[in-house]
């Protein structure tokens, strides 16, 4: 990978006067423990919100943070790569976490982040009766996921993209093998829930956000890893969702489908609002090498009759079969194989 283009002295003294200011540096030190919408930062810096917006904006421009859309509400991140995010974690670094301020903001965001906490309890129990009688049905989560982890590895890797990722539990179940991820949903409540769950976790490289998996608000190929876990039963016609998964994907980069085999249960059209009654290792496999990835596993984990477990799960494995080859000439860049060979 080639290293970043150096910051230009005008360039580093623009990032030190954004974040050169004490309630900027505090809202960096913030948006370091995860995503915040500016009534959020309000109260817990105990300033007014045009005030926030104006240090926010002043970040932004000096590219610092990152604002992003989420129905109605705006959030923020700290902006986590490149050496402008570098210069100022060395600031963080420095900064003794016993300062005062410092001290009294990170008391002050356990307060916000209890009670986004408790809002998304409130919504996850009034549907959980609904989730765990669909629970019932299949496999224990613990088998699928002992499954998943072994089709990732051990072996670490960069990004991570987790669609319709709910209350983001892969997100948390991969947390130890990605250095940055991000989970898509387009349910606001979903979303509050697996921010909480990370909340809880102590996650803090990984980040979700309401978006549509068919029209994804992400650059082509950036991620090694997407997961599309119980996903595409909700979808009338999923091929598109697998072909935007597909597109963000770098060279070499996998996708992980986990889904249901086919089954007769009617009754999850009505009760769990499902689309499609599974699918065939056949079908999905198909829709994989249509938009040009390679299948490498297919793996059934059927029910335990005796449980009166009656849905087979199915996982995927697929890999793009580009390959990344970086020159040694610095200067030439990098050049992608179509070949999948060496």
């Amino acid at each position: 990978m080639l290293s970043p283009t150096p910051l230009s002295l005008e360039q580093c003294v623009e990032v030190l006067k954004a974040a050169g200011e004490p309630t900027r540096l505090r809202l960096i030190a913030l948006l370091s423990q995860g995503d915040l919408t500016v009534s959020e930062m309000t109260e817990v810096l105990g300033q007014s919100q045009p005030r926030i917006s104006r240090h926010l904006k002043l970040l932004g421009e000096a590219g610092l943070v990152e604002r992003y859309q989420e129905g109605a509400w705006a959030y923020f991140r700290r902006t986590r790569e490149g050496l402008r995010a570098r210069l100022v974690q060395q600031a963080l670094d420095a900064a003794s976490p016993l300062d005062p301020h410092l001290a009294r903001d990170a008391e002050r965001l356990r307060t916000v982040k209890q009670a986004r906490a408790s809002r998304a309890e409130a919504y996850f129990s009034a549907n959980a009766g609904r989730w765990n009688d669909l629970r019932q049905m299949h496999v224990s989560d613990e088998r699928v996921e002992l499954e998943i982890l072994k089709l990732i590895g051990r072996t670490p890797f960069d990004g991570l993209l987790d669609l319709g990722t709910g209350t983001g539990r892969m997100l948390e179940l991969l947390a130890g093998s990605y250095r940055r991820a991000i989970g898509i949903d387009s349910s606001r409540d979903m979303l509050a829930i697996a921010r909480a769950q990370l909340d809880d976790a102590g996650i803090t490289h990984a980040s979700v956000r309401q978006g549509d998996i068919f029209n994804l608000p992400l650059d082509r190929e950036s991620f090694d890893v997407v997961t599309i876990h119980q996903v595409l039963h909700f979808l009338h016609d999923p091929l598109p969702a697998i072909r935007e998964a597909a597109r963000m994907l770098r060279p070499g980069g996998r996708v992980i489908i986990v889904d249901f085999a086919p089954h007769d249960h009617e009754e999850l059209r009505v009760e769990h609002a499902h689309a499609r009654l599974g699918f065939s290792q056949a079908q999905v496999a198909d829709w994989l090498e249509q938009c040009g990835l390679t299948v490498e596993h297919m793996v059934d984990l059927p029910a335990d009759s005796s449980e009166n477990r009656t849905l087979t799960v199915t996982l995927w494995l697929a890999r793009d079969p580009r390959l990344l080859i970086a020159s040694d000439d610095s200067n030439s860049g990098l050049t992608f194989s179509n070949t999948g060979t060496t």
